[in-house]
């Protein structure tokens, strides 16, 4: 069995239903007495007993409600626990604040995906649900192991299968945001000279401005790249600044002294395509982001209740 796969089973995040029972009432009807055959008939009436009030359906604790969907608090703190397991046999040792806050974001990112998939037509029918079961199992080894796994995780069978159901199309969901990003993009090769201080960013730059040669200069102060940044797309760097600084170049020139949380740059532009192949790094970077970008836009759109104590 693969790290990979005991991290996915450890992370399923799904729905649990908790069903709440009430027991049946019983209400007494008034009971009325026929008349006598006397003169004086007279009705004797027996007065009703009271009525008893139904029970009330003691409501489900939730943690949040998504669009509608609950999520129950059972279940958010079934997958805290699991993820505090999993942490503990990993070496990590996150707060327990930070667990919840990570565990309440992936609910409520996975409920979205799936959400949406619905809207786009893909269902989890029971065939392909089981066919991702027998998957599951065939990898732990045995029904058996896989019953043992779901008991041992908190589960019942009917809890495991919504949960993995929700997975599965979360899971297609991603995979079409992810599908949106193509193999080919404008993209630019730059070079950089990243400094630590104003003055000397500001030296730096005034040698440039002399005539100094900038893949020259940039050896000096990197002499392992020389600076060399690569080819990269918008959206890749963590620095939109120097990014944006760049695009706006045409080969052969430099920008001015850019300031960012890790220094100075100063960026020359070497070469631009605009359709040049992303490499699998990149494109996996741009993927990640386009889902991130995603996902900031469907909570803004939705309505999203968080209700943990």
């Amino acid at each position: 069995m693969t790290t990979r796969t005991i991290f996915f089973l450890i992370f399923i995040l799904g729905l649990i239903l908790i069903l709440s029972a009430c027991g049946e009432s019983e209400t007494s009807s008034p009971s009325i007495l026929p008349p006598t055959n006397s003169a004086t008939q007279t009705a004797t009436i027996v007065p009703a007993t009271n009525t008893p009030t139904p029970p009330t359906l003691t409501p489900v604790p939730l943690a949040a409600i998504v669009n509608g969907e609950p999520l129950t608090l059972a279940e958010f703190q079934g997958e805290v626990a699991r993820f505090q397991a999993a942490q503990s046999n990993s070496g990590t040792n996150l707060a327990t604040d930070e667990v919840s806050d990570w565990v309440l974001d992936n609910f409520i990112d996975q409920i979205l995906l799936a959400q949406a998939a619905r809207e786009a037509g893909f269902v989890v029918d029971e065939a392909k649900l089981q066919e991702r079961i027998d998957t599951l199992t065939d990898q732990l080894g045995s029904p058996q192991a896989l019953t043992d796994w779901i008991g041992a995780h908190g589960y019942n069978e009917e809890q495991f299968r919504q949960s993995l159901g929700r997975e599965m199309a979360a899971a297609w969901m991603r995979d079409q945001i992810a599908a949106g990003v193509q193999d080919y993009a404008d993209q630019v090769h730059a070079r950089q000279i990243l400094l630590y201080n104003p003055d000397q960013a500001a030296q730096v730059f005034a040698i440039l401005q002399s005539g100094q040669d900038f893949e020259a200069l940039a050896a000096d102060y990197d002499p392992v790249t020389g600076g060399d940044l690569g080819w990269f797309p918008l959206g890749y760097l963590t620095a939109p600044a120097v990014e944006q600084a760049v695009f706006s170049l045409e080969p052969g020139q430099y920008s001015g002294v850019i300031e960012t949380p890790i220094g100075f740059h100063i960026v020359q532009l070497v070469e631009r395509d605009g359709q040049h192949p992303l490499s699998p790094e990149t494109r996996q970077v741009l993927q990640i982001k386009t889902l991130q970008s995603w996902l900031a836009d469907r909570r803004s759109l939705s309505d999203i209740q968080v209700l943990l104590p």
